[in-house]
Formats: C-alpha cells, sequence, structure tokens
C-alpha cells in the first residue's frame, strides 16, 4: 500500500462551505481507523442544531473523491455519490442528520470493483451499486447513534472489506496521481504525465479508477490546493492567486472556481 501513501499525505479533500459561524446547521469530519488512512479520508456528519424555518440547501464543491451517504433516520435509504467535475446543490429539509464516508480517488473502485465512470456527475442508489453495504447500514446504524458509533460500524465494515481486496496498484495510474499532486494541478497532463503509455490509454486508466480525465482531475486538485491556500482579500485583489496556480488572467480563473465551487472566489473566502 506504499503506493497509496502519497494520497493520504498530500491530499486532504475539503468541503468548506458550511462556515463555523453558523449555529443552525454543523459540519464535521473525524478520521477512520488508522487502518483504512489510505482508503477514506474520513466520516463527515452534517446536521441541524434545531429545526430550521425553511428548506435548507447544501452546496457540495469539487473534491475529486467518491461519497457514501444517508439520512440516519432514514439509514434504509443509503446513496453514492460519483466524481462531479462541478459542485452540486442538494436541496434538504428543515431539519437532518447526513452521515458519510468519503473515500479517497481510486479507492472506491479498488474496494467494490465498480467503474468509477458509471458513477460520474451523479448520485445513485447504494443498493444498486454496493447492495452488501446498503444492507449492513440499513441493518446495524439507527437514528439514535452518534457520529462516533456510527464510525466504529463503518471501520469494522471497511476493515473486512479491506482486508478482503486485493488491490490493483497500477504504477502508471499512481504515478500520475502522485506527479499531479505534487505538482498541485498545476500541469500539462499530456506532455507531463509520462507514464510509457499512450494519452488514451492513461484516460481509460484514470475513467476506470477517478472517473474522469486527467486533465480534469488535476483542475480539481488545483481548485482544492486554493481552498487549502486560503487566499486573502488583499491576495485575490492583486490578482496573485491566480498567477501562482497556474492561471493567466483573472477572469478564467474566477470561471473555473465558480464552476467547482458555486460563487466566486470574493464570496468564497469573505
Amino acid at each position: 500500500m506504499k503506493k497509496l501513501n502519497s494520497l493520504n499525505t498530500r491530499y486532504k479533500p475539503i468541503q468548506p462551505t458550511i462556515k463555523p459561524s453558523n449555529n443552525s446547521v454543523c459540519y464535521q469530519e473525524v478520521k477512520p481507523e488508522p487502518t483504512l488512512r489510505n482508503v477514506a479520508y474520513c466520516y463527515w456528519q452534517l446536521k441541524t442544531n434545531r429545526s430550521l424555518e425553511e428548506q435548507f440547501i447544501y452546496r457540495v464543491v469539487a473534491d475529486g473523491c467518491i461519497d457514501i451517504f444517508f439520512e440516519v433516520s432514514k439509514a434504509s435509504e443509503s446513496f453514492v455519490m460519483g466524481f462531479c467535475k462541478k459542485y452540486t446543490e442538494f436541496p434538504l429539509e428543515n431539519s437532518f442528520n447526513y452521515i458519510g464516508i468519503r473515500f479517497y480517488p481510486t479507492m472506491f473502485p479498488q474496494l467494490f470493483h465498480i467503474n468509477a465512470k458509471e458513477l460520474s456527475n451523479d448520485v445513485f442508489e447504494l443498493n444498486l451499486v454496493v447492495p452488501a453495504l446498503a444492507n449492513y447500514i440499513k441493518n446495524r446504524i439507527h437514528a439514535d447513534m452518534s457520529l462516533s458509533q456510527i464510525a466504529v460500524l463503518l471501520n469494522m465494515y471497511l476493515i473486512k472489506v479491506t482486508s478482503d481486496t486485493k488491490f490493483h496498484l497500477d504504477d502508471r495510474l499512481y504515478r500520475s496521481l502522485s506527479l499531479i499532486l505534487e505538482k498541485q494541478g498545476v500541469l500539462k497532463t499530456e506532455k507531463e504525465l509520462d507514464t510509457g503509455i499512450s494519452p488514451r490509454q492513461l484516460r481509460r486508466i484514470f475513467d476506470y479508477y477517478i472517473g474522469t480525465s486527467p486533465k480534469t482531475f488535476s483542475k480539481v486538485i488545483q481548485f482544492q490546493n486554493i481552498l487549502c491556500a486560503k487566499p486573502s482579500a488583499q491576495s485575490l485583489r492583486r490578482n496573485k492567486i491566480f498567477y501562482d496556480m497556474g492561471y493567466s488572467d483573472q477572469a478564467h480563473f474566477i470561471r473555473d472556481f465558480k464552476n467547482f465551487y458555486g460563487v466566486t472566489p470574493n464570496k468564497a473566502f469573505k
């Protein structure tokens, strides 16, 4: 599993759209067991602290990952969301408590033998994709459980699946991922990803394990590194951040950022 360490050590997929100042809705993450450190980035919870006066719209930004999620009070209905090349908005009820698993890129297809491309840019019922996991969630998770209690159960399931999995650690794929992360997504993929195979062959590998092309995945990594940088208002005004992240003009930077986040950089980094 050493080839996967670059994902664990270099990549921290961020979902920043719930601000800490929001007293009505909270978002938190907990890490999985250490033995799963290369498989899942986190278990997450999105919940209301009190009933809201109106419907809540939750925006998920592009992060390169595949997530499983479910409402704790309706654990019989679980879902999987594939790689998305732009932000996605979910209209939620006035009161909710969602739990999710955020898998590192390539891990969901490795564990469950699913072509990631078939899940891209959409949400599917989990029982149609991984029925065994959907049944586990349905039968083991109850509405009165806390995130930490649910995490214990999810750890147990994923440890078993991981121990039974023979990982296909394709050097061409993981060398490419390592370089993309090292370059923070700022590279010309067809020229700089020297894997010994054609760009078309590499794209097929990325489609299966990531759900998109090397170029689009690199753009998402580039965007995520902007989120990690947390640029100041001054940096945005001086146009410094988009030069640092490989953009030649501000308009292109703003257009890409809004596509991945749903709002402009100035609004996101208020």
